[in-house]
């Protein structure tokens, strides 16, 4: 748990997702504004996730639906114009995600400086967006081929949108997913973005891998973070930060002020081992 505290300066960190607005070659680009209204938009968020006292961002295409499972290369270009163009602006420690393409995801970590990335790397599913197979084996030689062994990997281990391919239950996936690719952390989700990670989920992986961080991935919220933080090492969260609470609004800082006031709070009165 050493990295946690190195990373993000604090225990039960809160990562907050920058979702960037349709790049080119997105379905929903507008190329009358342009990239400079991308940027524009992400750098507005991420000021208002800096000023509401998040203790990290995760920049990730959000709005690059339907999700590619291999990007084209244009989408890690641009993601990597716009974190380039803030990068002097962040002050704290940042994360990138690509989706959902891992591969991808470290390329643009490397080329950034980010810490983290969150992708999926191990499973096979069956998804909204196709079959959808990895190579952990292969994802992690390349990372170490381009020196980014520095850069911490989450796993998320229930992927939205999709269901995994074989019969095993989490606690199972969980352990193996540790013993073989020795993750720096497991991400466990909802059904989709913004929907709650189901608390009684949440447990049986952190039982099943009680050395390893878990971060609970989405739905997290002002009503619920006291419970998913009891049980989770961390949060990633981006839609209650919005503005009424709705995904594709801009970030509301002072949404973003109330939930860290209550996570700190909540850090005060938790036990945490040494």
């Amino acid at each position: 748990m050493d990295w946690i505290r190195d990373t993000f300066g604090t225990v039960k960190p809160i990562i907050a997702m920058c979702h960037l607005e349709a790049l080119p070659g997105d379905p929903d680009y507008d190329p009358k504004k342009g990239m400079e209204w991308v940027v524009e938009r992400a750098s507005l968020d991420m000021h208002a996730l800096q000023r509401g006292g998040v203790d990290a961002i995760m920049f990730s295409n959000e709005r690059s639906l339907p999700y590619q499972t291999k990007v084209d290369p244009i989408t890690t270009i641009s993601m990597a114009r716009i974190i380039g163009e803030l990068r002097k602006e962040v002050t704290i420690p940042f994360g990138v995600n690509v989706l959902w393409d891992p591969q991808a995801s470290i390329e643009l970590a490397v080329a950034t400086g980010a810490q983290f990335v969150r992708e999926i790397f191990t499973g096979v599913y069956a998804s909204d967006f196709g079959l959808w197979d990895t190579n952990c084996g292969n994802v992690i030689r390349y990372q170490h081929a381009i020196h980014g062994e520095h850069v911490r990997l989450l796993f998320n281990i229930l992927p939205e949108s999709s269901a995994y391919l074989g019969n095993r239950d989490i606690a199972s996936i969980a352990r193996s997913t540790v013993f073989n690719n020795h993750p720096d952390g497991l991400c466990v989700s909802g059904v989709t973005a913004g929907t709650e990670t189901d608390a009684e989920v949440l447990k049986i992986v952190k039982d099943a891998v009680p050395d390893t961080p878990i971060f609970a991935n989405t739905g997290v919220k002002l009503t619920n973070i006291e419970a998913q933080l009891s049980i989770a090492d961390g949060a990633v969260t981006g839609t209650t930060f919005k503005r009424e609470g709705y995904i594709w609004n801009e970030v509301d800082s002072q949404r973003v002020k109330e939930f860290m006031d209550r996570v700190k709070e909540f850090r005060t009165r938790v036990r945490i081992p040494a």
